[in-house]
């Protein structure tokens, strides 16, 4: 994210793109791969065209590295049969971001200044599509000032449940689920994708910057207060409802290309 526009790649691969061991993921010319305690993200694609920002394809390469303050071992259920399943591997990261010298070919992208900040790593997996299990989820992750990590997973299910996970991170791991806080509407997107931010009562949270806002899904950041002290959070919104519509799916090869390998 950048203010002159905004670089998305998500480039789906064939299984002949793929190669993966005990400790790296590799598909096309990017991999993952777990070294000396941290991940490191070899990435080298193609961002799609976003006018009018961005109306011709553009190369987009560099490595990421996560340095893990702890990683955790609790993976839970996110719908109540058991079929959606989450791990906040990492909730709070070490990241730096480093554009276009760390990738065969050089610098590209000169003018790009690196990056380093704090991040997280999770990972999501099922047995049957998302929109079969959810009408739609809100999530969001923030680190409060004493460096303890916060993440909320409220999910709206398609047999008519709901959870909202509401747990809590300190400096050294440890973990512990706290009531779900209220939640309040946020204004709608273009797409009009429905959104909503948790908060203390007699806080009213603020959407502070829009990143993604699509079709089905919204990526922003949210201002907020939680636990009595106050947190920015990295958020979504994702409806379920909105992707299960063969219109929208009809859409996702402009955003997620598809090659061969």
């Amino acid at each position: 994210y950048e203010p002159g526009g905004n670089r998305w790649a998500m480039t789906e691969r064939g299984r002949g793109a793929l190669d993966r061991n005990e400790t790296v993921f590799r598909v096309g010319p990017s991999s993952m791969e777990w070294s000396q305690g941290m991940l490191v993200i070899d990435f080298d694609e193609v961002a799609v065209p976003r006018p009018p920002a961005q109306w011709l394809p553009r190369r987009i390469s560099g490595r990421i590295t996560l340095r893990p303050h702890f990683v955790t071992g609790k993976v839970f259920n996110i719908d109540s049969s058991g079929n959606h399943r989450w791990w906040p591997i990492a909730p709070s990261v070490d990241a730096n971001v480093t554009f276009g010298h760390a990738m065969p070919g050089g610098p590209d992208w000169p003018d790009w200044p690196d990056w380093k900040g704090h991040g997280y790593i999770d990972c999501n997996w099922g047995t049957e599509p998302l929109e079969k299990g959810f009408r739609r989820w809100d999530w969001a992750r923030g680190t409060f000032d004493d460096a303890s990590s916060v993440i909320l997973y409220d999910s709206h299910r398609r047999d008519g449940s709901h959870e909202c996970l509401s747990i809590l991170f300190d400096p050294s791991g440890r973990q512990s689920e706290f009531a779900p806080p209220q939640a309040s509407p946020l204004k709608r997107g273009f797409w009009g994708v429905e959104r909503h931010a948790h908060h203390d009562p007699d806080t009213v949270p603020a959407s502070v910057e829009v990143l993604e806002d699509g079709p089905f899904y919204m990526r922003s950041v949210v201002s907020t207060r939680l636990q009595g002290k106050k947190v920015r959070l990295m958020h979504e919104s994702l409806s379920g409802d909105r992707f299960a519509n063969p219109v929208v799916k009809a859409m996702l090869p402009f955003r997620m290309p598809r090659r061969s390998r």
